[in-house]
């Protein structure tokens, strides 16, 4: 059978096409033979991803980003089309997050995995999160150094204000004779300390005596200590009789007694009652004495002449 010449040129021209197609796919990391599953991811911005760019698991190429569009609500958010042509099992919880993969700030998305047990299907929409670039990495980490520039420049400027203020005239003035007060303070606590030293030398043998004082009072004190217990028993026990007596009852008799004294003296100073009569009455004392007199005087006669009042009759 012999086939024209027009179809054998169509076959080879769809043979062509048909390795092109493969070529290019394969070129662009894909199989054309594979079955491809679909993801999406949504984003606020995707820092220069275009189609084409790889899609990684764990560092493995598994994919290319298919397409990018703005979400129809308007809201600005950007729609991630990535192309998976691996059948690697997707956790529904897994991040697609885009990244730069070299230093020349090429794109791509990284799929990191999660933990859940329910797979991600093709056509669902996976959490998304955006690396943090380069600029605003370097921004976060010069932020720091930059505010402690600025407070070192600020507080080297309020040091040199300081010095201006310090090294004018008048402070100089004061700084010199603030150092000269200093200096006269050093000189009077020396000659202090000088004349402390020398009171502690000449006086080290009374410091000494008494501190062996002070040893043989301890000793005393310690072998005295079962007296010293015994005293302090006995006036434990006084206070404890003390305790015990009845204090206020007994001051009010001596308050009760020293009343009726001081009633007696009254009524003697005002003549009241014989005992008044006789120590306020002048008279009456002299009476007494006179009395006193003349009976001694009668006893000394009676001692002398006892005959003379005395008689005996013996029968």
């Amino acid at each position: 059978m012999k086939y024209s010449r027009e179809l054998v040129i169509g076959l080879m021209f769809l043979v062509a096409l048909a390795i092109l197609y493969w070529g290019y796919t394969f070129l662009k990391g894909m199989d054309a033979f594979s079955k491809e599953r679909i993801f999406y991811g949504q984003y606020q911005k995707v820092d220069g991803l275009t189609r084409s760019n790889p899609v990684y698991i764990n560092g493995m190429k598994v994919g290319l980003v298919k397409d990018l569009y703005f979400n129809p609500d308007m809201s600005g958010n950007i729609f991630v089309v990535m192309a998976v042509n691996n059948d690697f099992p997707i956790p529904k919880n897994s991040v697609a997050r885009i990244y730069s993969s070299d230093l020349m700030g090429s794109k791509a998305v990284e799929i990191n995995l999660g933990e859940a047990e329910n797979l991600a299907q093709s056509g669902d929409t996976l959490f998304t999160s955006l690396e943090i670039g380069l600029k605003e990495e370097v921004n976060r980490q010069v932020q720091p150094l930059k505010a402690k520039a600025e407070n070192l420049i600020t507080s080297i400027d309020t040091m040199v204000t300081a010095i201006q203020v310090i090294f004018n005239e008048n402070a100089r003035e004061n700084l010199i004779s603030s150092f000269e007060s200093i200096k006269s303070t050093f000189d009077n606590l020396q000659n202090t300390t000088y004349q402390v030293d020398t009171f502690l030398t000449s006086e080290s043998n009374r410091l000494a005596s008494i501190i062996n004082n002070l040893n043989e009072v301890t000793m005393e004190l310690r072998n005295n200590r079962e007296s010293i217990g015994n005293t302090i028993e006995n006036f434990s026990a006084i206070s404890d009789s003390l305790a015990k007596a009845d204090i206020p009852q007994t001051f009010a008799s001596a308050n009760k007694s020293l009343a009726e004294l001081s009633e007696i003296l009254r009524k003697i100073n005002e003549n009241e009652g014989t005992a008044g009569q006789l120590v306020n009455d002048k008279e009456l004392y002299n009476k007494l004495v006179e009395t006193a007199d003349a009976m001694e005087a009668l006893l000394k006669e009676v001692k002398e002449n006892p005959k003379k009042f005395v008689k005996f009759s013996i029968f």
